[in-house]
């Protein structure tokens, strides 16, 4: 089986989604695109450039800071626009040919058809929505192609943690969602206490406890390279206290923040926590570097190459972040770049990386 381990389905960006209101959603939707990497166009006249720190106020409100910059969905050309002093902005953070900002189960299993991918995992993301019920029904719909992850209000956890626990075990023992997402930028949204313990103890008690892989995101700032490290050493912490749990850790590692010249800079300690032969890790690059190099993106390739080495083809999953992917290439080079080019990969390794580690992980027998 080809499995894609991190996909995502989404409603509209201007919908509920799960979040208290449309005008909440929109809030979170504006900070994600002020945050991202990728270049803001100024409608008149398409020119490129940095002003989406127009969307954000420090003197706005906590915890995301907004500037009043009537920040929109532009439902004619299906797309996110922002006004800064009398000029119209953009910025293609979702690709430009989704329909209406959204991204629904059939428009999934569309591209997977013609990429030749069996199966894959929907991941989850604030900006995207936390509607636990819109991803049930997804899977519900394509049974045999689509897994999904529980959404969880890392934030919340400090001050409800008791309404977190019965919401991720509703999502996977009474919706049968398969994984659980946890990102670390999330919980440190309100407060900096470690994510491995204190008051974090009652929740990962919990939930480490409904027997379904857990996924990690872990910080991946561009300009944090030692954050990232020490971020690791709290994730050695808790794999000591939670031995027997499953985990991964999303999008591979800080690629960005890893650049030297025409290639990465790995250092030795990163490879610490895979010491732990519970640990997974996802290849995902050309959704996190392709802004800078092109297909077949050869820079890359001694990086996974050393993924390889370090790790072992055996705890690698390929995904992808469909539909962002399509920012920079199509569905097919996201696979093959991978398949047709790394000679250094064998058929057990390919067959590993490319669906074998996730179908186990997710049990995709059924």
């Amino acid at each position: 089986m080809i499995i894609d381990s991190h996909v995502y389905c989404f409603p509209p960006l201007d919908t509920l989604a799960g979040h208290r209101s449309i005008a909440d959603h929109l809030k979170v939707v504006q900070w994600g695109h002020a945050r991202h990497h990728q270049p803001t166009i100024r409608l008149r006249d398409r020119a490129l450039g940095t002003r989406s720190e127009a969307l954000i106020d420090l003197n706005g409100d906590p915890p995301w800071f907004l500037a009043d910059a009537n920040f929109r969905v532009d439902h004619t050309h299906h797309r996110v626009v922002w006004t800064v002093d009398g000029e119209d902005y953009t910025k293609h953070y979702l690709p430009p040919n989704l329909h209406d900002t959204a991204f629904d189960a059939a428009s999934c299993i569309a591209e997977m058809d013609y990429a030749g991918v069996d199966a894959a995992l929907m991941h989850v993301e604030l900006m995207l929505g936390r509607d636990v019920a819109y991803l049930a029904d997804c899977v519900r719909r394509y049974p045999m192609r689509l897994r999904s992850m529980a959404p969880v209000d890392e934030w919340r956890i400090a001050t409800d943690p008791d309404g977190v626990i019965r919401e991720v075990t509703e999502a996977i023992k009474g919706l049968g969602l398969h994984a659980i997402k946890f990102s670390i930028f999330y919980a440190y949204l309100l407060r900096q206490d470690a994510w491995d313990d204190g008051i974090y103890r009652p929740f990962w008690e919990a939930v480490t406890r409904l027997g379904v892989p857990i996924f990690l995101t872990l910080p991946i700032s561009s300009e944090d390279r030692d954050g990232y490290l020490r971020e690791q050493r709290i994730l050695m912490r808790w794999m000591e206290r939670y031995p027997n749990v499953t985990v991964s850790l999303t999008h591979g590692f800080p690629w960005r923040a890893l650049r030297e010249g025409d290639g990465f800079a790995l250092p030795d300690k990163i490879w610490e926590p895979f010491r732990n032969p519970k640990l997974h890790m996802e290849v995902s690059l050309p959704i996190r570097i392709g802004d800078w190099w092109d297909y077949p993106y050869r820079e890359t390739w001694p990086a996974i190459e050393q993924m390889v080495n370090r790790i072992g083809s055996h705890r690698l999953l390929w995904g992808t972040d469909m539909p962002f992917q399509n920012r920079f290439c199509t569905y097919r080079q996201g696979r093959q770049f991978i398949e047709k080019y790394l000679e250094f990969l064998g058929p057990h390794d390919l067959a590993a990386i490319m669906g074998g580690n996730a179908a186990k992980l997710l049990d995709f027998s059924q």
